[in-house]
C-alpha cells in the first residue's frame, strides 16, 4: 500500500477511491483535463446516473462454478468483454502511462487502444507489448499525415483503426478555460500553476521527470520544432476538420485495409449511415459528455441503435468517463 493510498485510509475498492488518488497525486489542470467534460458537464453527470438506473435480471439456481466471459471482438478473442479506450495525454498522468496501459490489457486478455495524441508513440508501445493493439485516429486537415499515421499503425501490427467521428470542433470545457489548459492565462493564473506543480512533488519527480520526454509521440515529425506540449497542442487544435462528412469515410478505407470502426456514434440514423459506408463497427459515444453537453447518455442511446443495426455489424460502447 502506497502513501497516497494510506491517505485514504484504506485500500482503494472502488472507481471513486481511485478517481480521489488522482486529485491528490496529479497537478490541478490535470486532474481537471482527465475528470473534466463540457460545459455544465450535464451530459457527464447523466453517463453516470444512466449506469445508476440500469437494473439487473437476476436468475437463481443456475450453475456459476464456471463463468466464461471471453468473447471475440473484431476478429481478436478478448478474455472480457473489455477495451481500454484512446485516452489523449495518458502520459502526463503517469509515467509513460500508454505502454503501462498497454501492458496491463495484455496481462488481461483485453484490448487496448492507442491514442493519436498519445506521449508514447505507437513504435513504444510497439516494442513494449507483444499483443495486437488498436489505433485510434482522427481524419487530419494534413492528409499526409493523416496517412503517414495509418501506415505506421499497420507497421506496428494494429488490424483495428478507431476514427474519431465526434470532435469535427472541440467542445468547451470550462474547467479547461479556468486552470489554464486551454491557454490564456493571467500572470497570476501562471503563478498559481507553477505552485500547483511545484505541490506535486511526487509526479514531478515520477513524470515530469523520469517520465520524460512529455510530448506528443506520435506527431513529432508533424511538428518537429516543438519542445512543449502547448506548442504540440496548438498544431493538434488546428487539425481538427469542421468539413468532415460520411464521403470522407472512403478516403480512410483506401489507406486503412484493416478493419475500421466509428467512434462518437449517438443517434440511430447515424449509426444507419455508418452500415451504409461499409464500416466494421461502431462505439455508441458521447465523449464522455466532453464534446457536446446536453446530449444522450450513452447506456440510454445503446438499445435503440442495438435495435436497429446490432445484426449488421459491432456495437461497442464507451463507459462515459
Amino acid at each position: 500500500m502506497n502513501n497516497e493510498t494510506r491517505g485514504l485510509g484504506l485500500a482503494p475498492a472502488t472507481a471513486d477511491d481511485y478517481r480521489e488518488l488522482a486529485r491528490r497525486r496529479l497537478p490541478r489542470h490535470l486532474f481537471d483535463y482527465l475528470d473534466g467534460a463540457a460545459y455544465e458537464e450535464t451530459t457527464a453527470a447523466a453517463n453516470r446516473e444512466g449506469f445508476r438506473r440500469l437494473q439487473l435480471r437476476q436468475r437463481v439456481l443456475r450453475d456459476v462454478s464456471q463463468i466464461k466471459l471471453s468473447t471475440r471482438v473484431l476478429g481478436q478473442d478478448l478474455a472480457l468483454p473489455v477495451v481500454l479506450a484512446p485516452l489523449g495525454l495518458a502520459g502526463a498522468m503517469a509515467r509513460r502511462a500508454e505502454v503501462q496501459a498497454a501492458r496491463a490489457a495484455e496481462a488481461a486478455g483485453v484490448a487496448f487502444c492507442e491514442s493519436t495524441v498519445s506521449i508514447c508513440s505507437i513504435e513504444e508501445v510497439r516494442a513494449a507489448t507483444t499483443a495486437p493493439f488498436w489505433y485510434q485516429l482522427y481524419i487530419m486537415r494534413d492528409r499526409g499525415y493523416a496517412k503517414d499515421l495509418m501506415a505506421r499503425a499497420r507497421t506496428a501490427g494494429c488490424e483495428v483503426l478507431v476514427l474519431t467521428v465526434d470532435l469535427a470542433v472541440m467542445g468547451a470545457r470550462y474547467r479547461d478555460v479556468r486552470n489554464g489548459m486551454a491557454g490564456g492565462l493571467s500572470l497570476a493564473g501562471k503563478l498559481s500553476k507553477a505552485w500547483d506543480l511545484l505541490s506535486h512533488p511526487q509526479w514531478l519527480l515520477d513524470v515530469a521527470i523520469k517520465g520524460k520526454p512529455l510530448m506528443f509521440g506520435n506527431l513529432t515529425t508533424a511538428v518537429p520544432d516543438a519542445r512543449s506540449l502547448p506548442e504540440f497542442k496548438a498544431w493538434v487544435d488546428s487539425q481538427f476538420d469542421p468539413r468532415i462528412t460520411w464521403q470522407d469515410l472512403a478516403w480512410v478505407r483506401e489507406n486503412w485495409p484493416g478493419r475500421i470502426v466509428l467512434k462518437g456514434i449517438l443517434d440511430v440514423e447515424d449509426a444507419r449511415h455508418a452500415v451504409a459506408a461499409g464500416v466494421d463497427g461502431i462505439v455508441v459515444s458521447n465523449h464522455g459528455g466532453r464534446q457536446l453537453d446536453g446530449v444522450a447518455a450513452s447506456i440510454a442511446a445503446l438499445p435503440r441503435i442495438a435495435d436497429a443495426v446490432g445484426d449488421r455489424l459491432e456495437i461497442l460502447m464507451d463507459g462515459g468517463r
